[in-house]
This record gives C-alpha cells, sequence and structure tokens, in this order.
C-alpha cells in the first residue's frame, strides 16, 4: 500500500507542472476613437468610432435617419484633420497615401492608405456599417499623426479603380479624426 501511494504522489508531482495552466497575458482593451460626422451644412449626422488593434484597425459610422441620400456612398481616409470649409470639405487634402499607391480596392497599383469600401445608405438616409483598415489610428502613418486626418463621405459609390477618387463625387460628409 505505501509503495501504491509513494508512486501516485509521484505521479502527480511529475503531471502537475503539465496539468498547471498559464493565464493568458493581460491583453490591453483597444482604446476607442469617437469623432461626430458632419454634412455640408455644418450639422451632426452621425458619429464615427475607431478602433486600433494589433493587425487593422476597425470603424463603425453610424449615421442619423435624413443624414445621407439613400444608396452606396464612397468613404475615404484624407491626409488633413479639418472639416472646417463645410461646403465641400477640401480643407481635409487628398486621400491618407504615404506609398503613393493608385486609387483603388481594385486596383492592380493600388489601393492607397485612404481607401475603404463603400457603405449603403438606407432608404431613411441613416448607416450603420462597421469597416476595417490596414491603415493604423496611431503610430507611423497613423491617422493621428501632427495634422490629423479625415473620414470623407461622398455622394456617390467608389468605383475601386478610377482616379483619382474612383467617381466618388462631391464631399457631403466629414468627421476630423485627431
Amino acid at each position: 500500500m505505501r509503495l501504491v501511494t509513494l508512486a501516485s504522489v509521484l505521479a502527480l508531482g511529475l503531471a502537475a507542472p503539465a496539468l498547471a495552466q498559464d493565464k493568458p497575458a493581460d491583453q490591453a482593451t483597444p482604446t476607442t476613437y469617437d469623432a461626430p460626422i458632419v454634412n455640408n451644412k455644418g450639422e451632426t449626422i452621425g458619429k464615427i468610432a475607431l478602433r486600433d488593434g494589433a493587425n487593422t484597425l476597425v470603424m463603425r459610422l453610424t449615421i442619423q435617419a435624413g443624414g445621407l441620400p439613400p444608396g452606396w456612398h464612397g468613404i475615404h481616409f484624407h491626409a488633413v484633420g479639418s472639416c472646417a470649409d463645410t461646403d465641400k470639405f477640401q480643407e481635409s487634402k487628398a486621400h491618407v497615401n504615404h506609398d503613393n499607391a493608385k486609387h483603388g480596392l481594385l486596383n492592380p497599383e493600388g489601393p492607397d492608405e485612404g481607401d475603404l469600401p463603400n457603405v449603403y445608405a438606407n432608404a431613411d438616409g441613416s448607416v450603420n456599417a462597421e469597416v476595417s483598415s490596414d491603415t493604423p489610428l496611431t503610430g507611423e502613418g497613423g491617422l493621428k499623426d501632427n495634422d490629423g486626418s479625415a473620414l470623407i463621405i461622398h455622394a456617390n459609390e467608389d468605383d475601386h479603380a478610377t482616379q483619382p477618387i474612383g467617381n466618388a463625387g462631391a464631399r457631403i460628409a466629414c468627421a476630423v479624426i485627431k
């Protein structure tokens, strides 16, 4: 009996390290950055919520009823965080494009860092969408650099190939990312 007990204790002692589980490392919860979306009249029509993960940025886009014309709309990250000129949002400059790539998610020489999928506005003009991007929020090449960036919403859908903006049309809404 004593031999069985000693063998059991030895077996348990040798197996204990294998049975022990390491606690998962505490992972920092990504910080969410929120910004209002304004239209060409300077009225707030919705918001964006950005989260920067280890490998991708995730953006939620929420626009209230009446915020956009129904249908598809091109959206892009632009190089300067300004929506001050609400009539055309030109102060936001061109797309974020550190690598000088061609515009378009479907372009073999693209996409540029500002390119994003289209979003769809429902019949009532509301949008609830979530998109991801390889463009980081912070760090090298991030949207929150010295002059910030802007999310621009266009009047038409982006064809993801035509230069320079995929025939997306006028800039009709904007959100500052700083």
